[in-house]
């Protein structure tokens, strides 16, 4: 069994209009989901992703109006890792992000940036062969548009800690020091470990990573989670997510990690080429939909563009 790199990657925003706005405006992603948390209906769930919503790369964000802004510390993710074509791009997106006012700075191999509540983004030239995983745009030129994950970076205070069950259980491939590779038949990405500050008191709020997924084939879920339990990382049952089937456990550095399923997919519910245009309820929640449609917040979302497009 191998997993196929990063799934998705969820975290938090006080502020869904926001979010929208800056992650289908300024970064060009589709919202190929618009539903709700499911442990919590009463908020927002967004997906973003590339045209199809494709594993690799789906940034989802549970929505908390109001919730402070969170601090990464030791046990979680405080980066998040996406490829580029070229040197070009990532002059590109100093460029874009510096004209709309937002922080960045461009290293000799990377931009670094955060969105607005300060969720850390980077940018890097990605030497991968997997297949470039993008959303259309009409103000970012194909060549430039972001390509899916190239990994994520966690804080840990002792990465020794979670060897064992990255290495001999869940089939990590250590590259150095505390960088892993996630790689299956299809798709791969990286997880990496860095020192946790010592000044930063950790805290789940807006701005903040949730959890981190890796794909993993249908018909092999449940023999993960047996080998996750046998490893004594204390796994979920298999949850039925509608779009996707999960597990979900702590590794021992404290990082929450999820093991979802190549499908179903988005494409259940809608076409493909409205993803994201409605409120797309799983069928257990659709008897919510009039209360929910009329408490949560509207969204800037699609825009003119691609109702256009799609016709």
């Amino acid at each position: 069994m191998k997993f196929e790199g990063i799934h998705h990657i969820t975290a938090i925003t006080a502020d869904a209009p926001g979010n929208v706005e800056f992650y289908t405006g300024t970064l060009g992603l589709r919202m190929v989901k618009k539903s709700v948390n499911q442990d919590d209906p009463t908020v927002y769930h967004l997906f973003y992703g590339d045209e199809a919503g494709s594993p690799g790369a789906d940034l989802t964000f549970f929505e908390y109006p109001g919730a402070a802004p969170g601090k990464a510390g030791a046990g979680m993710v405080h980066r998040i890792v996406w490829r580029v074509a070229s040197q070009e791009a990532l002059d590109f997106w100093h460029e874009r992000l510096s004209a709309r006012g937002g922080p960045s700075e461009l290293t000799d191999y990377s931009l670094l940036l955060a969105d607005p509540e300060g969720l850390e983004h980077e940018l890097v030239v990605s030497a991968a062969e997997d297949e470039p995983l993008s959303a259309h745009s009409p103000e970012i030129p194909g060549e430039y548009a972001l390509q899916g994950f190239e990994g994520v970076r966690a804080y840990s205070n002792a990465p020794a800690l979670s060897e064992d069950l990255l290495g001999e259980t869940l089939g990590f491939k250590r590259v150095q020091g505390e960088l892993w590779e996630v790689r299956g038949d299809r798709r791969g990405s990286f997880y990496a470990y860095d020192p946790a500050p010592p000044e930063i008191n950790r805290s789940q709020g807006a701005g903040t990573v949730h959890h981190v997924a890796f794909g993993a084939n249908m018909d092999d879920l449940e023999a993960w989670r047996l080998r996750v339990a046998t490893a004594g990382a204390r796994p979920t049952p298999v949850i039925d997510r509608f779009y996707f089937r999960s597990v979900y456990f702590r590794e021992p550095s404290g990082v929450l990690f999820e093991m979802a399923t190549i499908g179903p997919g988005f494409a259940v519910d809608e076409d493909e080429q409205h993803l994201g245009e409605r409120l797309s309820l799983p069928p257990d929640f659709e008897p919510l939909r009039a209360q929910l449609e009329n408490t949560l917040t509207p969204l800037p979302y699609p825009p003119s563009w691609r109702l256009a497009a799609s016709g």
